[in-house]
């Protein structure tokens, strides 16, 4: 375009045109579709391997800086680049509106129009445009003896086409249209793919709780949430963990560990109850909370004829050799002297040690001790769920995205077949073209040109051309 034709025209033509020729081209390159499609998938794998939502101090233990691993990925590239929360960061949602937009101009552009050049029939009126077909074929009959046409309209309609006809000398039949809808179902369900993906990155949350057994918690402890997760974490219901137990195996090892969970209105009623544990998770209100952990959160213990005291435990550093929790307890009202206890597991046994550290007892729930002059009864050991939290409402749009791209799969696998007739004086010109499964085509086509022949009494093929 010339720079006089250019200021001729109007800001809003210019704009438009550039759109059309320049900016659509692009958007609708297939290129660039595989580029981004890779990008997408790469940041994916990065998402699922790097570690989520966690703290600063979680990726600067296990990303240091020396040495880096790969020899560039520490903490600081992790979280400046945002890769400890890729589903939510700008250039990845950017990465997915991008996709999508280049999806629907494609949709617009192409598919559409495409489809609707297959729905629109068209009659061929010269026998040279027989030549260009696939499979074609010309036959010598007698009009006044054999109505050709309509014998072919009915061997057509027999397998399943969809026949046009103009006057009584040409035909045009297509099936398999649904062939040419596929791709289009594929790209919306893509797209809805897309669209549920960032719903849920926008509005979705994460949390994770340690609730002891017997207690009661609102969702509180958020480690990831969208920028419009606030409705979605709602102070209306709370849960309460009825009981926690663990399921150990022969050997002593953990088989299954069980929460007994009620989720509470505000006034203390129960509204839904269920028994979650690894892979059955309680669902409420598009939340869904998982069983992932547990802990140990306290010990009841009496000393002599005392009330029963709850005294917490907490995980101990052991260097990596198992996990342990341990408290103390005062044997003196003055707190002079004590006696520490120690437990790996529910299963009820506890340690007890004195202040030197020497193993003076070892009790299960229901006995008692003499330490330090006094009796020490371990009544219970009370177990803690760890619980994850999560809230995503872009999950069902997401299923429905599969549903439909998985639908538009099985749709593209049909044939659009098409075959043309023309009939002048005494010449039949039947040909037909198919976009895949070509021999399974010509099969039909040679058994359609042959029910044609049987059909002409005996009159002679003059010439059949195959290419």
């Amino acid at each position: 375009m010339s720079l006089e034709e250019s200021s001729t025209k109007s800001p809003l033509t210019a704009f438009t045109s550039f759109i059309r020729k320049e900016f659509l081209p692009v958007l609708t390159d297939l290129r660039l579709a595989i580029i981004l499609l890779l990008a997408i998938a790469l940041f994916s794998i990065a998402g699922t391997v790097i570690e989520q939502g966690q703290s600063v101090a979680f990726y600067q233990e296990n990303y240091p800086e020396s040495p880096a691993l790969f020899g560039f990925l520490t903490w600081k590239v992790v979280i400046i680049a945002g890769l400890d929360r890729v589903y939510r960061t700008w250039w990845f949602l950017s990465l997915l509106i991008l996709f999508g937009t280049s999806l629907t101009a494609c949709t617009f552009t192409r598919q559409l129009p495409a489809l609707k050049a297959a729905r629109r029939w068209k009659f061929f009126d010269q026998p040279r445009r027989f030549q260009k077909l696939a499979l074609s074929a010309e036959f010598d009959v007698e009009k006044d003896n054999f109505t050709s046409i309509q014998n072919l309209t009915e061997i057509l309609q027999q397998r399943r086409y969809k026949v046009f006809q103009e006057d009584t000398d040409k035909l045009y039949a297509r099936k398999g249209i649904i062939g040419k809808i596929g791709p289009i179902i594929v790209h919306i369900g893509i797209v809805v793919i897309l669209l549920g993906s960032i719903l849920g990155a926008m509005t979705g949350f994460m949390a994770q709780e340690m609730v002891a057994s017997g207690d009661t918690f609102q969702v509180k402890n958020i480690i990831d949430a969208g920028p419009w997760a606030a409705p979605q974490i709602t102070n209306d219901w709370a849960v309460k963990v009825n009981r926690f137990w663990i399921d150990y195996s022969s050997s002593g090892g953990i088989d299954q560990f069980y929460s007994d969970m009620s989720v509470l209105d505000k006034e203390g009623k129960e509204i839904d109850k269920d028994t979650i544990y690894v892979n059955h998770p309680l669902r409420h209100k598009g939340v869904t909370l998982y069983q992932t952990d547990w802990g140990i959160a306290a010990v009841k213990v009496r000393v002599n004829k005392s009330p029963i005291f709850r005294l917490p435990m907490a995980l101990l550093d052991t260097g990596g050799k198992g996990r342990l929790w341990g408290t103390w307890i005062p044997t003196k009202p003055d707190l002079s002297e004590g006696v520490s206890l120690l437990a790996k597991d529910l299963q009820g046994t506890v340690l007890i040690y004195d202040a030197t550290g020497k193993l003076v007892n070892t009790v299960r729930e229901g006995m008692s001790a003499e330490v330090n002059g006094v009796t020490l009864k371990i009544l219970e050991v009370v177990g803690s769920t760890g619980l994850q939290i999560k809230a995503d409402p872009g999950i069902p749009v997401v299923y429905a995205g599969f549903a439909l791209l998985m639908m538009g799969v099985v749709m593209s696998y049909f044939s659009h077949s098409q075959v043309w007739v023309l009939q002048q004086e005494s010449n039949l010109y039947v040909g037909g073209k198919t976009n895949r499964a070509q021999v399974a085509f010509e099969g039909e086509m040679v058994e359609i040109f042959e029910q044609v022949n049987s059909q002409s009494k005996g009159e002679s093929t003059k010439s059949l051309v195959s290419i």
